[in-house]
């Protein structure tokens, strides 16, 4: 064996464990959830060969109006994350008196369990007892009890600001790493000359945490798609189906109905969705590596 083929073949061992466990995990797990996806499996244990039967019966049904539920779930969540956590790492960023007392502030959301912090905004939302209710009543907003979650178009918006609570932290801790990242030179220098404090946000501040922003605006994408502990806790899906996204349906075929060849199908479009997220992310990233911001 030659030297280079001995760096190699040490190379495969070490990497050995890491690809055993990604076949294990992953791999496999895919193969199997596509294969399932052309059979009527179920809780019998005779399975037959269904070709795409099951993906003809999901989009004959709902699933279309799921798809585009799970889009608009998924835009308004990640953007107000995006904007709102953004916002705060800037003025987390600033130099004011007890920052670091702010900075600790940002982090309950994000550090108590995320079951704990959605029972919470369940009872905020209550109409009898609940917290927001009773605020707006006292301010003459309201009139009356407002059950947030028994109606679809208010569930559908109470489940979007508990998720925008619970991601906002992360978004803000990571902005704020990126922020700080950047030489304090091209700030006083931009100062000396006299810009002002939005000219050197637009200027400078927003053009060096773009890639920043892609990277973590994808994380979010890819999260919050995926999202199913918000909204079965609130809503599990309702009232109506207001709420149902491409997640939560697939858990009520598969594990609700025990339609697992159906469900099966359903996993895979959110596979395919995620990676087509994935591609034009990486694309993305590619222009900014190679300098084209525009």
């Amino acid at each position: 064996m030659t030297r280079s083929q001995s760096a190699t073949l040490f190379a495969f061992a070490l990497l050995a464990p890491a690809l055993i466990y990604i076949a294990a995990i992953v791999a496999y797990p895919l193969a199997d959830t596509f294969h399932l996806s052309f059979t009527d499996a179920a809780l019998k244990k005779a399975v037959n060969w269904v070709g795409f039967a099951n993906y003809q019966k999901m989009f004959r049904g709902n699933f279309a109006e799921v798809i585009v539920r799970t889009f608009v779930w998924t835009f308004f969540s990640v953007s107000f994350k995006m904007v709102i956590g953004t916002c705060a790492a800037v003025l987390l960023n600033a130099s004011v008196p007890g920052k670091t007392l702010f900075r600790v502030l940002t982090l309950p959301p994000w550090i108590v369990p995320m079951a704990i912090g959605i029972f919470m905004w369940g009872w905020m939302y209550n109409g009898q007892f609940g917290m927001i209710s009773g605020v707006l009543q006292n301010i003459g907003i309201l009139d009356r009890p407002l059950p947030w979650l028994a109606f679809g178009g208010t569930a559908f918006w109470a489940t979007i600001i508990t998720d925008v609570w619970i991601g906002v932290p992360m978004v803000t801790i990571y902005m704020l790493a990126a922020i700080q990242s950047i030489p304090r030179d091209l700030y006083e220098a931009a100062w000396t000359d006299g810009a002002g404090r939005f000219y050197r946000f637009r200027r400078i501040t927003l053009p060096m945490i773009r890639p920043s922003m892609v990277t973590m605006s994808m994380l979010s994408l890819i999260a919050t798609f995926n999202s199913f502990d918000i909204i079965w806790i609130l809503t599990q899906g309702g009232p109506n189906g207001a709420t149902t996204t491409m997640i939560i349906d697939t858990y009520k075929v598969a594990i609700g109905s025990y339609k697992y060849g159906e469900g099966a199908a359903r996993a895979v479009m959110i596979c395919i969705f995620l990676s087509v997220f994935c591609f034009f992310y990486f694309k993305v990233i590619n222009r900014f590596s190679r300098g084209e911001t525009r």
